[in-house]
């Protein structure tokens, strides 16, 4: 039977109070209660104090390039669609170096779980603004302050029909597992972002912070609405809505690959006869 010590690794390295743990913990958690085993579904990295979250548990783990967890993602998914596939990240990693891959993904609508960690601020490399940093943020390598409006992740993600959109808070666990729960459950692209402070470099976007501002949609909020939905993705400041923001039931990728009609490509059988017919159309 699956329990947490299942799922036990190594220490984490990250600082004391970092809301990294609560999203582990809470991971570890919901695979516990969906009852997969380590060998059952795969966890997909690219660079980044997020990125370190499969090498702090016991799973199948991809750890890529920076930004690049997406496209390693879409791989597995189109040769074996019966692996669950998780993408942690952080809004450095995902929003910034990985921008380009995020907007693919949501277009294609690949079957993958995106828990993208966002702390405002790149972690790892010591503390400079990333994708998502408020407008103004001072740090050592812009001490006049950030001049670009932040990227909003559940507003792009609601303006390209992304399948599945939600946020939650590293410090609220038992929504945290909710949603984590619900992406899990989801056929399609889904994406979480969850609201995770970095104690020692963001003095601005603090547990405190949060707590102020957080409020969980209303029960008669329908996330299937996608205007209302788009106006809710842009809530950001004085009340910060977290909860499902949009979802949609267009079909995912994998059901329009023609070839994984026949099973996933990892069980298929190959055939040489099939190459040669393929090269014929080239002589």
């Amino acid at each position: 039977m699956v329990t947490l010590k299942t799922f036990s690794g190594p220490q984490p390295a990250w600082c004391p109070g970092c809301g990294n743990f609560a999203i582990l913990n809470t991971f570890k958690e919901v695979m516990v209660e969906l009852k997969l085993e380590p060998h059952q579904f795969t966890v997909v990295s690219g660079i980044g104090q997020a990125a370190k979250l499969p090498h702090y548990t016991k799973c199948n783990t991809f750890n890529g390039l920076h930004g690049r967890a997406l496209p390693v993602a879409t791989g597995i998914r189109l040769a074996n669609p019966a692996m669950p596939v998780i993408v942690t990240t952080g809004d450095g990693d995902c929003y910034g170096e990985g921008g380009n891959h995020l907007l693919a993904a949501m277009r294609r609508n690949i079957n993958v779980k995106l828990f993208v960690h966002n702390n405002q601020i790149y972690g790892l490399t010591k503390g400079q603004p990333s994708p998502t940093s408020d407008e103004g943020t001072r740090a050592k390598n812009v001490p006049g302050g950030v001049i670009s409006q932040p990227l909003n992740p559940m507003a792009l993600g609601v303006a390209l029909d992304c399948g599945f959109v939600a946020r939650s808070f590293a410090a609220d666990m038992e929504h945290l597992k909710e949603m984590m729960k619900e992406a899990m459950s989801h056929q399609g692209l889904a994406l979480l972002d969850i609201l995770q402070p970095c104690i020692t470099f963001n003095k601005v976007n603090t547990y405190k912070w949060y707590r102020e501002r957080v409020y969980h949609l209303e029960p008669d909020y329908d996330p299937e609405d996608r205007l209302s939905a788009f106006a809710k993705a842009l809530e950001w400041g004085e009340r910060i809505p977290i909860g499902v923001i949009y979802r949609n039931s267009r079909p995912a990728y994998e059901e329009h690959v023609p070839v994984l009609a026949g099973g996933s490509l990892v069980q298929q059988a190959f055939d040489p006869a099939k190459i040669e017919a393929t090269l014929q159309d080239f002589y």
